[in-house]
């Protein structure tokens, strides 16, 4: 998407690339563009100077699983230069690592494709995720299992500070509701809980740490995640950004940051991930209406005899109408 900076609008879009499965994630590095399918990923080499010719795309891996379930594939390259790439559990609520350990995970692997390894495991279903800007440590969302009930299990976020961490599932959600079937192995000592749990069924994607500086200084560092919506509860909640709060390794409370997705038990929208700009503003994308929203902090006028305020004010403005 190229646009105009001054009206922070999208002018143009090129299609890169079609035919694709599900091609859910997208990373940059090196001057190459990272695609994630269900089953593989691909590299498009010097895709910035061959937006209106790209490139056949390498394929560099694509031996994951290729199950229905939990398909979507988020990925980012760390801090230690590794793509990672999560492999959501094939069901609602099943243990399908002993067929293959990468079910249910959150793997890596060099930038080439080589070196494929399992870095967190006992993940259900994870679509977003970010390293603290200061600890380098990977945190990231889950979507909690269904049919439990309106308000169990929650959804999740997650810590990560060293590999081979085991999260829980599919014993164990949140931080202490044994799964009725598979919570009966008793293995609670091992599994890392959540650092805050969230709505439930809310379908918590994309989250980001606030490293922009248009935001005043309580957002800097702190944690922005989009809740989707929850197709599986009684009355619906999620269509909505949160604003966690963190200091240093813990995660403390939330509060919704920005609204107005959806009317009653009506959707007019679902935010999907979001993503820091160069200049601070924060973009939320929509995959119900195909729109691209950018939120920026701005100085309300000040009215006479009143003492100047910082506020966040409706400033949240369509990009583009559909991608």
């Amino acid at each position: 998407m190229r646009g105009d900076d001054a009206n922070h609008r999208a002018d143009r879009v090129i299609t890169i690339a079609e035919g694709l499965r599900i091609p859910n994630g997208v990373a940059f590095r090196d001057r190459a563009l990272y695609v994630a399918e269900v089953s593989r990923v691909l590299r498009y080499d010097g895709i910035e100077s061959h937006l209106n010719d790209p490139p056949k795309p390498l394929v560099l891996y694509d031996k994951y699983p290729s199950d229905r379930s939990h398909v979507w594939k988020f990925i980012r390259f760390g801090p230690d230069g590794k793509l990672y790439i999560p492999a959501g559990a094939p069901c609602n609520i099943c243990d399908r690592s002993h067929d293959d350990d990468r079910y249910a995970s959150i793997t890596r692997m060099n930038p080439d494709g080589s070196g494929l390894e399992v870095f967190a495991r006992g993940v259900r279903n994870t679509v977003g995720f970010d390293w603290h800007p200061e600890t380098r440590e990977l945190w990231f969302t889950d979507n909690g299992r269904d049919w439990l009930g309106n308000d169990i299990p929650p959804d999740e976020l997650n810590r990560a500070p060293d590999k081979d961490l085991h999260f829980g599932y599919p014993d164990q959600h949140g931080s202490n509701i044994p799964d009725p079937e598979f919570g009966k192995k008793g293995r609670d000592g091992k599994f890392v809980h959540p650092a805050v749990e969230l709505g439930p069924h809310g379908a918590t994607l994309g989250m980001r740490f606030y490293t922009g500086g248009m935001f005043p200084q309580p957002y800097h560092n702190q944690i922005f995640i989009s809740e989707h919506d929850s197709w599986n509860r009684a009355r619906k909640i999620g269509y909505r950004l949160i604003l966690v709060r963190v200091e240093g390794t813990e995660a403390g409370s939330y509060e919704t940051f920005a609204e107005g997705w959806k009317e009653g038990e009506k959707a007019g929208g679902r935010p999907v991930d979001v993503l820091v700009m160069p200049d601070g503003a924060l973009l939320v994308s929509d995959d119900y209406t195909g729109a691209i929203y950018r939120i920026n902090y701005r100085m309300p006028s000040q009215a006479k005899g009143e003492p100047a305020r910082k506020q966040f004010g409706p400033h949240t403005q369509s990009v583009r109408a559909w991608l």
